[in-house]
Parts: C-alpha cells; structure tokens; sequence
C-alpha cells in the first residue's frame, strides 16, 4: 500500500473523470427506473483505521479508484451533484487542488474539538436526509477505529428516519468493474510478473525438486517463491516482458503463492500451501500478485507421468477453459458462460465430470482481489462490457484415479486460472498467456518413454476415433431434415437404459402390489345414499294436515299423500318432475332415482338390498291446474339446487382451510411490490404487493383484498425469468387447494410484465433531439437493463422465499428453456418447460405442474413415420388419478423429448396409436396384482415392437372411439382433453391406406379375422386384441 506522506499528489483530472462517470452512471440509473442504484439519493463509504490486508473491501477501493491512495479515518458522502469529505486537517491539505472542478467537492477538516466535528457530521447528516429517503451503504461493513465508531454513534441517531440500500453491486458496475487505459496498463504488468514468477522460476524450482528427488515440503517451495518479490535482479531479468517503467516495489501478494500435491486439494482463494512434502503426481501451483494497486492472478497444473485417463481429463478441462475464454465478449450473460462450460462436459466422452465440476469458474478482478458482482456462476444475470478485467478458474475437484502410483495418487484435482480483459466484438485478450497450459507444457515424464510410445501409437487406432468421425457425416444437406435424424449410439443406450428401468417398475409393482386388492370393475364401489328429511313428526310442516303436496324447500324434502298418511321424500332422491294437462284435470308426475333404471356409467344406485321394493313414479291428479304447475316448478327448481350445492360440495371437498398467517411484527416484512395476482381476485386485474411474513406469504391489492399463502401448504416454489418472455413469474403450487374469491385454485401466481409498455417515457426531453437508429438502439439497451433488472428482483425475492421456509424441505426451482418444447396439456397450444422436479408451463393459465417424482410410466404415442406431431401421456403412480395428456408436440421433439425422459429415470415407450387410457386404468385399479403378474406395463413396449415389426395388421384394443371420447370428457374435469386436430394426420394416413376398397370387402375381411382369432366384435375383456 502506498504510505501517506509529503510526496503524496493525485491527479486531479483522473479524480474528476472518475467521479463524473459515477455520477453520470447515477443519474443514467434514475432515468430508467432505479434498476442499479435502487432509487438512493447519497452514498455513504466509510474507511476507518488503516489495516493490512491481502485484499481490498469496496472502501479501500473506492479510495484507490478515486484517489489513488487509501485515507484512513476518511468519510465520504456522495450525492449526484456532489461529494462531501470529512477527514484530517492533514489529509485535507492533499484534497485541496481537488476542488474547481465539473462536480464541487466540500472538504470538512477535522480538528480537537469534538463539538466542530460532531457539527461536521450534522452536516453529513443534512445532506444524507435532504438528497432523498434512501442511502446507499456498504452492507459488509469493515470500518473501525474510533472515527468509524463516532461517525457510527452519530448516524445511528437518524438511521430509522432513511432506508438503507446496499450499493456494493452498483460501485461493482458503475465504478470499478470497466477499467480505463491505465488501469488496464497496471493490470497487465501485475500479469506479466505473475507469469514470469511461474514459469522462470517455479517451474524451474519444481523439476529441479522431481529430478533430483529432493524431500521439499509445500510450504518451503511457496516460501521461496515469496521471496523472489523482493529480489530486483528477477524482475530486471523480465525486462523484455514487462514495461521499460516496472517498478517491483510496488508489487504485492493477493493471492499464494500456493502448491499442492500428494491427493489434498483445495481450489478456493482461501488455499494456503501445507507442510506435506512435494509429490510426483498431479501438482497445483497458483499465485497473484498486485501492481499499483490492480490485481491479477494465474493458476496451472502439472502432471509428472499421467496415466491415459488423467491426460484425457485434463485435456477436457483445456477445452473447457478455452470455450469459457472464447464466449466471455461484451454482451454476453455472464450465467451463459458458466451454462457453456457446463454444455461442453456434457457433450464430451466424460459427462461423469459434471459432478466434479467447481460451483464458480472465476469473477471480477482489478482493485478487489475477487468482486463477487461479477461471480461467473450458473445465476448471475449480470451483463459483461468492454473495458471489464475477469480471472476465469476452471477446475475438477476429487476425481478418482483408476490407476494410481501410489496411495496418494488415488485422487487428484485439475486447476487453469488465467486473467483476461473483455472486449468489443472480438475475443478477450488474455493477460497471463505467457503462462503455457496446453499438455506438452504441463506433463512431465520421468520415466522411460520408450515404453509408453507404443501404447500411443496403438491408441490413434482406436476404431472410436473412426466411430465420432463417421458420426458428423450427415445423410441430408436439407438442414430442416437434419433434426430428424436419430443419434443411433444414444437411441441403443437408451434402450439399455429403459430396459432396467421398466424391470425396476415391474419389480416394484410387484411387491407394493403383493396381493389381490383392487376395486372391482376397476372403480371404487359406490355405496347406497341415504338421506334424512326429518328426525321426529313434529318437524313437519304444518301444511301437511291437509293432505297436500308440500314442497319444504327448508328440508329439501317433498310430502306426498300416500293412502291418508305424508310421505317425506328428500329432494335427492327425486329424478324429475312434470305437469301435463288433460281436459279439466292436471297430472303431476314426480319420477325417482332407483336402481337398475340408469343406463352405463350415469347409474349411480346401487343394490343395498337386492330383495327391497322402489318407487318409480308417483301420479296425483287435481283440478287445480295452477298449483300443480307451481308445484312442479318448485320441485324442478329444489332439484336445480341441490345438484348445484352437491357439485359445489363435490368440487370443494379437497379444499383445506390453511392455519392463520403469522405476522411479521419487530421490522418491516420484506415486499416484492407492484405484482399482479393470478388468479385474479373477483377477476379483476389490480396491482398490489407480496409479503413475506414468519409462516407464509401474503398478497395485497390496493383494495386492501389479501389472499394468504402458508408454507407448509406450498409444494412447489418456481422462477420463470422474462428471457423470451413477457412477464417474470414467481409461481407458487400448493399442496392442497384454496379459496381465491369463489372459486378454488391450487396455483397462485405473481408476474409483472417486462415490456416497456407500462413505462412513460414522455418526459424524457431527449426524444425531442434524438431520433432513428440511435434511439432506438438505447431504447433496446433499457428494454435489455429492465429485464435483467427484474429478473434480479424477482429472483432474489424468491430466495428469500425459500430463506424464510427453509424447514419446510423446498427450493426455488427455475424451467430449463432449453430443455422445451411445445405441446396443448388443455386447450392451447404452449411451451412446456422442465425443472429439476416437475414439467411446468407457467405462462398461460390454465398452468401445468406435474410432479416427476409422482409419474409412474411415459407413453408416446402417435409415433410413426409421415406424422408430423405426437402425443405425450403420463400415468401417476396413484393409479385412481386420471392421467395426463400432453398433445400435438412437434416431431422435431421427439428425441430430446425421450432424452429428458430418459436422463430423470421415468420409463416410457411408444406407439402409433392414441389409447383409451380410462379403460386401461379401469383394468389396473380392478386388480393391480394381477396387472403386473400379467406383465404390467410391458404390453406398451410389446405394443411398439409388433407395430414396429407388423404395423398394418395389429392395432391396440384401446383405440379411442367416439362414444369413449364423449364419456370420458363426462367422467372428470380432471382429465385432459385432446386437441381437436391431434389425430387428424393420422386419420389422413388410414384414408389413404383403405382407398380403393369398398365397405362390404372391409367388413368381411374383420368377420373373417375375428374368427381366425376368436374374438368377438363384443369381448373386451383383454388389454390387447387383433382387429
């Protein structure tokens, strides 16, 4: 660090450079909508007393960035107008031919009194308040020191008067991440140094030490390296790679030096070198060092004598590394880099990898040794620019050696580190190239060569190598045919794969089904209703002395006369009820429900006691005409109700009535504001806020209408991001479902639109000046920040969902885009997106949750050659739930499709053919024993392979007819509809195939193939027959 003296000077147009561009940024913030800044109206950094430290906080290096050196006991208040400094009156004298410039600076010195310092921070205070309700701090606040704590004890006074904002993120961006020339300068001459120390002189140190066999502990050799920082004749020697201008003494330690060997690894900055000795095995030496103040770091591994295997990995890990360096250009997401790294192992001959992979390949770099705004993982959404500095680390931790030298060789780890620096439309440049890591640089071999020579020879040999290389040649050059095309080696491991799978499921029906238990005819038996009108006769209306028809619409009950005595009969037990008029007398007839008069599955009386006698119809005859026509409209319309309250009774019977809300009482609860509700209360669409509160959530529309959520009743929590979207979704699915309004739901969604619709931009006074290419190329970089911006506050909102119920066993899950693909779960068409646990589609409503642990099997069907779409059906593993369809996927899905299905373990087949599934669940639940005994559900693969083998003349039993299709629509609401155009291919395809024979032909060539395999047109008693 630079030491606060005399000679102390800084450069004032630097300082004011810098501090217009962080203003500039700031107010650019403001203007579209706080996305960065988060509407604060100051900024407060505090360094207290002067610390060593390997690494810099944001303090110490907003100090740097600004100043060019470190002023302890130093606070600085930032507004967009201005800046504000209260520190020593010796220190000021070095601020004083700072002020004069574009933005003023208000320099407050310090002295003995403590009465004029307290007033210097009354006046901090004032400016804090005045500027706006929000203030923008270091939320890792490292400051101490007695200047720190007083300053402290006086903000204390007004903190609950302000909102605090973390501005960590915001300095990250608008500040310190995109380096300017000298910054960048700095940066590659701490680059070359670093190289230089690692390849002139640990290098050398290191095969010196394996050569000779010398006994060197890890911490010897780190230590010598520590002291080549302070040899000037080392870096003299460097002249021809570093500036004519280096000066070693301004170098300093961030990181390391570190080694490692002998199987014990640790990738983390953190990692500090061991007093185990150096092993001729996988060695991991890495190191950083600081220049002026701007950091770099750079990392290798070197293998003395590897095995084919251990080459192999580390060329992946190469590989890796490259492609993470080739992506990372300005525009890029910085997720996407990690999601590249990720794509690449996947797609290479060690997939297995994945597992071993590190969580973090790298972050920002420069003042801070690691600024984790810029942490390169799979969620940060952050977009990278040019002019920003990156250390990219890949690395695979722990892997097991298959064939190890000795004990500490059974395991070994990969490390690649190198420092880069962003830029425009063309490949980073990468500071610490000079640092080799291609293999030649990297393996050493002590043994005698000769004998590994010719395994090498033989291994180009490898008819593998001629296997990938027959694999890229395509049979098309039509690239919409291209897609179709199946991958025959994975289609092959598939097969093996779905072949253990489906003997596990067999295996497990068998056992969970170890006996006969089922419900016959496949439905849970129906049990006889009684109904009870009235507990004792004086409940009776009085009416009923006269011997009359009475209606008692408060009992649901009709009293008929029958032979001088009233008959109560309750509303439910009437069908119907009609008037007809003949001459001067009219007729009520009032028809009953009784067993045995219903026809197929409308029949819902049962036989309690198959000996008793029902009432079919009563007849009464009257000359008064009106009453029984206002009996009979009675009757019609007590009947009316009762249907109604039992459907709505039916319909709310899974409907819970969740605990009470406990509320947040000691702060504020956290809040997700401006959201809309889906479903929307009273079917109106009104903003309002989300809640988080000690057991649940609660939302709030400006109405003051809430609707509460607890934890213990949710079962899935979900993110969907705007990308490709025009809302960002934060998705809650429940266990059991609740009231919204009147009506049940059992998934409650918040969302705000990510188009820039809602936003007015007519004040923006630029519009007046600026037009054509030029505005709409910002308007595209606001429509890009928003997203972005949105998509952070609707992520980090949902962390702290899953932060607040982390002992209810869920998390947040985010639909794998990639992994989509269209299809109609109800009416419309949509995009079905996986997650880690369910298939959703979150975006239309009706939404779609399927729970994958809660799918028993997967069948495709429609799957056949011309056809240009399939369909999708899941069984649960409750055989009574009706099962999902998911129809109308393209062709061109179909092998990711059976990819997907494959990598989460469900078993699926295939087929030609659309089934009639509630017939086939209606086999299962009569007797599942016997349905696996039977095979279980080997007869939809049995089904695929004959289609596959003889595909005109067997067709399944349970191809749907028109009269299936209608009575399954009636039997639950539940069930998925089919799109009116799902079959419509393939009914073109049978046309075709029958053109040319008459109807007679037809039907006696069926006659004469049910004979030939004896089974009537009637029997249906099979899963399977021959047409």
């Amino acid at each position: 660090m630079r030491n606060m003296a005399d000679e102390v000077k800084i450069d004032s147009q630097t300082f004011q450079t810098r501090l217009s561009t962080l203003t500039q940024a700031w107010k650019t913030d403001r203007r579209s909508n706080d996305a960065l800044f988060g509407g604060v109206g100051s900024i407060v950094v505090l360094m207290g007393k002067n610390e060593e430290a390997a690494s810099y906080h944001k303090n110490n290096a907003m100090h740097y960035w600004l100043l060019g050196y470190e002023f302890p006991a130093t606070l600085m208040v930032f507004t967009a107008d201005a800046l504000w400094v209260v520190t020593t009156t010796k220190k000021a004298k070095h601020l004083e031919p700072l002020k004069g410039g574009k933005i003023p600076i208000e320099v407050l010195s310090r002295s003995k009194d403590s009465e004029q310092n307290a007033k210097q921070f009354e006046k901090c205070l004032e400016v804090i308040k005045s500027s706006g309700k929000k203030v923008g701090i270091l939320a890792k606040d490292t400051a101490t020191g007695p200047f720190a704590e007083e300053w402290k004890k006086a903000y204390g006074g007004v903190a609950k008067e302000i909102e605090e904002v973390d501005i960590t993120p915001a300095l990250s961006i608008a500040a310190l991440a995109v380096k300017d020339e000298t910054e960048l300068r700095n940066m590659r001459d701490s680059a070359r140094a670093s190289t230089g120390i690692m390849t002139e002189f640990f290098v050398e140190e290191m095969s010196e030490v394996l050569d000779e066999e010398k006994k060197v502990t890890h911490k010897q050799l780190s230590d010598k390296i520590d002291q080549k920082l302070d040899d000037p004749k080392f870096f003299q020697n460097l002249k021809s790679k570093l500036a004519a201008d280096f000066d070693s003494q301004q170098l300093d330690w961030i990181y390391g030096p570190v080694v490692q060997s002998g199987g014990s690894y640790d990738l983390k900055l953190t990692a500090q070198s061991d007093e185990n000795n150096l092993h001729a095995g996988t060695i991991i030496a890495g190191l950083g060092l600081r220049y002026k103040s701007y950091s770099s770091m750079v990392a290798r591994t070197y293998l003395v004598d590897p095995n084919d295997a251990q080459e192999s990995n580390y060329k992946l890990l190469l590989s890796v590394h490259e492609a993470i360096i080739k992506e990372a250009r300005e525009g890029v997401v910085i997720k996407d880099l990690y999601n590249k790294a990720i794509s690449v192992i996947k797609s290479s001959k060690r997939p297995e990898l994945e597992k071993h992979f590190v969580k973090t390949v790298g972050g920002g770099i420069g003042l801070e040794t690691k600024d984790i705004v810029l942490a390169i993982n799979a969620k940060n959404t952050r977009v990278l620019k040019d002019g920003m500095t990156l250390y990219i680390s890949t690395g695979f931790t722990d892997i097991e050696n298959r064939q190890p030298q000795d004990k500490k060789s059974k395991l070994y780890s990969l490390l690649v580190t190198d420092t880069i620096r962003i830029r425009r439309d063309q490949d980073p440049a990468v500071f610490t190239n000079g640092a080799a890591s291609d293999t030649g640089s990297v393996c050493f071999f002590f043994k005698d060569e000769e004998e590994e020579a010719q395994p090498k020879k033989q291994s180009k040999k490898d008819p593998k190598v001629g296997a990938v290389a027959a694999s890229n040649i395509t049979k098309t050059k039509l690239r919409a045919e291209r897609p179709g095309q199946v991958d025959e080696g994975a289609e092959a491991r598939r097969r093996e794969h779905q072949k253990e799978l489906a003997q596990r499921k067999q295996q497990e029906g068998l056992a969970t089904y170890s006996e006969a238990v089922g419900d016959e005819n496949g439905v849970a038996q129906k049990k006889f209703k009684k109904f009870e009108s009235y507990k004792r006769d004086n409940q009776f209306p009085s009416k009923v002395k006269d011997l009359a028809v009475v209606v008692d619409e408060k009992a649901s009950t009709i009293v008929l006369p029958i032979m001088g005595r009233p008959v109560p009969f309750h509303i439910q037990t009437v069908k119907n009820a009609s008037k007809t008029d003949e001459g001067e007398f009219a007729f009520l007839r009032i028809n009953f429900l009784s067993p045995g008069q219903g026809v197929g599955r409308k029949d819902d009386q049962p036989f309690e006691d198959p000996t008793a006698h029902f009432v079919r119809s009563l007849t009464f005859r009257s000359r008064d005409v009106e009453r029984m026509e206002s009996i009979a409209e009675q009757i019609t319309n007590l009947r009316k109700n009762a249907v109604r309250r039992e459907q709505e009774k039916k319909e709310l019977e899974d409907v819970v009535e969740q605990d009470k809300l406990t509320e947040v009482r000691n702060r504020k609860p956290q809040r997700l504001e401006n959201v809309f509700v889906r479903p929307a209360m009273d079917g109106k669409r009104i903003t309002g806020e989300v809640e988080i509160h000690q057991n649940g959530l609660r939302y709030i529309d400006h109405r003051g209408s809430k609707i509460d959520v607890l934890f213990s009743n949710v079962k899935h929590l979900f993110f969907q991001p705007c990308t490709h979207e025009l809302i960002v979704i934060i998705h809650v699915h429940l266990k059991n479902p609740i009231m919204i309004g009147k009506k049940k739901a059992k998934d409650v969604q918040f969302y705000r639109e990510a188009t820039d619709m809602q936003f007015d931009e007519t004040g923006n006074r630029k519009r007046k000046h600026r037009y054509g290419d030029e505005e709409e190329f910002e308007q595209e970089q606001e429509e890009r920040r928003r997203r972005a911006q949105l998509d952070k506050v609707f992520k980090r909102f949902a962390e702290e969902v899953q932060q607040a119920a982390r002992d209810e066993g869920w998390g947040v899950d985010i639909p794998f885009r990639e992994l989509g693909f269209n299809g109609v779960p109800n009416r419309s068409n949509v995009f079905m997106q996986p997650t880690a646990d369910c298939l959703v589609q979150l975006t239309e409503p009706p939404f779609t949750v399927l729970t994958l642990d809660e799918i028993e099997v997967a069948h495709l069907e429609r799957v056949q050659f011309g056809l240009k779409n399939f369909d999708m059906v899941f069984v649960f593993k409750d055989f009574h739930r009706p099962p999902v369809h998911i129809n109308t996927i393209p062709v061109e899905s179909l092998e990711p499709v059976k990819e997907w299905l494959d990598s989460i373990n469900i078993a699926y087949s295939e087929g030609p053919l659309n089934l009639n599934w509630s017939t086939i669940m209606k086999t299962i639940t009569a007797d599942p024993h016997q349905f696996f005994a039977d095979g279980g559900w080997s007869f939809l693969a049995a089904e695929s392979d004959d289609d596959d083998a003889d595909e005109e003349d067997e067709e399944s039993a349970f191809e749907w007819s028109g009269s299936d299709l209608a009575a399954s629509d009636e039997s639950s609401d539940d069930e998925s509809d089919f799109d009116d155009d799902a079959s419509a291919d393939e009914g073109s395809a049978a046309s075709d195939e029958s053109a040319g024979e008459d109807w007679d032909e037809l039907e006696k060539k069926a006659k004469k193939k049910d004979r030939e395999t004896g089974l009537e047109e009637e029997d249906s008693g099979g899963r399977k027959r021959k047409r």
